[in-house]
């Protein structure tokens, strides 16, 4: 990197060609989930901030099926650096993933490597890696942690005046080596002539009879390259994923970033061990959150809004100062201003509540709408309905929308009265302030400013238990 201009001529690879099969998953690894997105969105999206002139991507175990989700979401993702598939024919180890990406490599000037399974890497850290790399004109820049445990990870080797020598695999390190904490975290800034040059020579070790990439370190050093290291301030970033423990690990990771960052813009989160937030939740000031809140997907929720405790969003959007209360669920619709939730209430996709509407215990609302200042307070279904506003909704009134084969609405008109226990047959029009009498079962539409009742006549009977 020898330009004024910090990542000209600079390419990205990702390395997510391997079988992960300590995973134990029929998924490849890098699309398994953390922070509600395949663990690749993340690495790509950092590839594209960096804006490098291309993006490579290696691909090997089911790359047909890693291939497709990426270029099925790519544009969602907003990844949009020239990405190019690379594809690994046989998993040979680090070294020979990036042997098969020659011909992509040697129209670039430098190139940031990293792994697919490292999701919790940072802009500000793979950034600070170039830069240092470009300032001291390097060959080689790694980045490199302390761990307090570093098992499992290669040991990087430093001479007496600090400089990088090479780097140890942990199953060849001697107990001298095993000692030290600064560890490899398989993330590499090349120049690119000096890393192709050294590919050459490479040789198969371990019983795998793999390609290791860290052997290019000493390699380049051996042939008078320069090669530096970029001390991580934050260790935890390293991390990589081989195991569902590990992914849990990363989780809870991707979930502590989040709340911090909600509670540093004025979220208040009663309890942050038991609550649980994807990457991309918005969440406006002094809203609060109670124990056992899981929010999903793309939620938005405004400002002053009180959430759970015990509530489940999916891309939902709760708008300023509404209330989602105990035991709720909120997947795919709108809780607008004031509103209110709960507790133990369903909203299913499609479904938008109020402003300043109600929707109380063990309701159901399903593609529908509930219009301004109605309620729908308790033990209730409604499914493919549109209720206008100021409509009052009984307990335990169901709109009947299926008929076996296909849906069919109901409209509910301006402050209709609608008393407990009744059934509206759709399709069917309740007419403006109308009232319909608990108990009845409504087929027939119903015209503004009308009673309607639709029930048998009350029957009594006595019986005489006397024997004769």
């Amino acid at each position: 990197m020898r330009n004024k201009s910090a990542n000209h001529g600079l390419a990205v690879l990702i390395l997510a060609a391997g079988q992960g099969t300590r995973m134990e998953s029929s998924q490849p690894k890098v699309l398994l989930s953390v922070g509600g997105y395949p663990m690749l969105y993340f690495l790509l999206r950092q590839a594209n901030a960096l804006k490098p002139q291309a993006i490579g991507l290696v691909v090997g175990h089911k790359g047909d099926v890693v291939r497709e989700e990426v270029q099925q979401n790519i544009k969602k993702w907003g990844v949009v650096r020239p990405l190019t598939f690379v594809q690994q024919k046989q998993t040979l180890g680090s070294g020979h993933a990036v042997m098969e990406s020659s011909s992509f490599l040697k129209k670039f000037q430098s190139v940031l490597v990293y792994c697919g399974d490292t999701p919790l890497l940072t802009f500000e850290t793979l950034f600070s890696l170039l830069k240092l790399h470009q300032e001291q004109k390097s060959q080689i820049t790694l980045l490199t942690a302390k761990l307090p445990n570093p098992k499992g990870y290669g040991r990087i080797l430093r001479s007496p005046m600090g400089d990088v020598l090479k780097i140890v695999e942990d199953a060849e390190a001697n107990s001298k080596e095993l000692a030290v904490s600064e560890v490899n975290s398989g993330v590499y800034c090349f120049e690119t002539a000096a890393l192709l040059e050294v590919l050459k020579s490479l040789t198969p070790k371990g019983i795998k009879r793999e390609y290791y990439l860290t052997d290019a370190v000493e390699l380049v050093r051996s042939k008078g390259g320069r090669v530096t290291a970029y001390l991580s301030p934050n260790p935890e970033e390293i991390l990589g994923v081989n195991s569902k423990i590990q992914l849990s690990q990363v989780e809870r990771i991707f979930n502590r970033r989040g709340l911090e960052r909600l509670m540093l813009s004025g979220v208040t989160i009663v309890d942050p061990t038991h609550t649980y937030v994807d990457a991309d939740v918005e969440i406006g000031q002094d809203s609060v959150l109670q124990p056992g809140t899981i929010l999903r997907g793309q939620t938005k929720i405004g400002k002053q809004c009180q959430i759970g405790p015990f509530v489940y969003l999916e891309n939902a959007l709760i708008s300023n100062e509404s209330e989602v209360r105990m035991g709720s669920c909120v997947v795919d619709s709108r809780v607008l201003e004031k509103s209110s939730v709960g507790p133990f209430a369903n909203l299913r996709p499609g479904s938008v509540v109020g402003p300043r509407a109600r929707v109380g215990n063990f309701t159901e609302i399903k593609a529908s709408k509930i219009g301004f200042g109605s309620k729908v307070p308790h033990l209730s279904y409604v499914g493919d309905a549109d209720i206008a506003e100021e409509v009052n909704i009984g307990a335990g009134t169901i709109t009947c929308n299926f008929d076996g084969t296909e849906k069919h609405k109901t409209v509910v008109g301006p402050k209709v009265f609608i008393g407990s226990n009744v059934n509206l047959v759709a399709p069917v029009r309740i007419g403006r302030g109308a009232k319909i009498g608990a108990g009845s079962t409504i087929t027939e539409d119903v015209p503004e400013d009308s009673l309607a009742i639709a029930r048998s006549r009350q029957v009594i009977k006595s019986f005489n238990h006397k024997k004769k």
